[in-house]
């Protein structure tokens, strides 16, 4: 009598992440409004009931993303600039890239899109987007441009809008990857788009010498 091997048994405790990753991939690819959880647990490849363990709505699950895979960036960056010792454009020049190899170079690119497209239809989702990413991001972005005006490297600018131009063309090369990019036959290579950003950046913040 020949035995048969017992089914293999997948670990309990990788299903939630590969529930996140699984929701990731459908939020970008279809927006937060057309995704359905069936659809999650279906490429997730398990049973509805089974999401229904770890995420009781699919904002919980939303939220589930951002937390296992923004939020860790974020608090990545935050110990980056608590410990930077060097000059304020280099901290800010440190953020920015960190930023995009951790966000805008992975799946998780296509999130700015969708919050910006889906926010007022889901104010929930769009206040803990912006509280746990956005605000700490521009928190971030102002406390290195204060530092560089106190110190005299950079010239003084209204803070606050100044975050927006910083912040902004990053935002517009994610959204249009995600959108208008498909009707172009090339698209600009990232790194060297980031590179002219931080050159024009140099040259506007520095405080002009005598």
């Amino acid at each position: 009598m020949i035995c048969e091997a017992p089914p293999r048994k997948r670990r309990k405790e990788a299903r939630p992440s590969e529930l996140t990753a699984a929701a990731l991939g459908l939020f970008v690819e279809k927006g937060f409004a057309a995704t359905r959880l069936e659809e999650v647990a279906l490429r997730a490849g398990v049973s509805k009931g089974t999401l229904y363990l770890y995420f009781d709505s699919k904002e919980a699950l939303f939220k589930a993303v951002i937390q296992e895979g923004i939020i860790p960036v974020v608090a990545e960056a935050e110990a980056i600039a608590a410990r930077h010792a060097g000059s304020a454009f280099d901290l800010l020049e440190r953020l920015l890239e960190n930023w995009w190899a951790r966000i805008g170079e992975t799946d998780f690119a296509g999130i700015p899109k969708l919050m910006i497209a889906e926010a007022r239809n889901f104010p929930e989702i769009a206040q803990f987007y912006y509280e746990n990413v956005i605000r700490r991001g521009r928190a971030l972005v102002g406390a290195a441009l204060e530092r560089g005006m106190a110190s005299g490297e950079f010239r003084r600018m209204d803070i606050e809008t100044t975050i927006e131009v910083i912040i902004a063309p990053l935002l517009m090369l994610l959204i249009w990857r995600f959108s208008m990019g498909s009707c172009q036959s090339k698209q600009a290579d990232p790194r060297q788009y980031l590179a002219i950003h931080m050159d024009i950046l140099r040259q506007g913040l520095q405080h002009p010498r005598v």
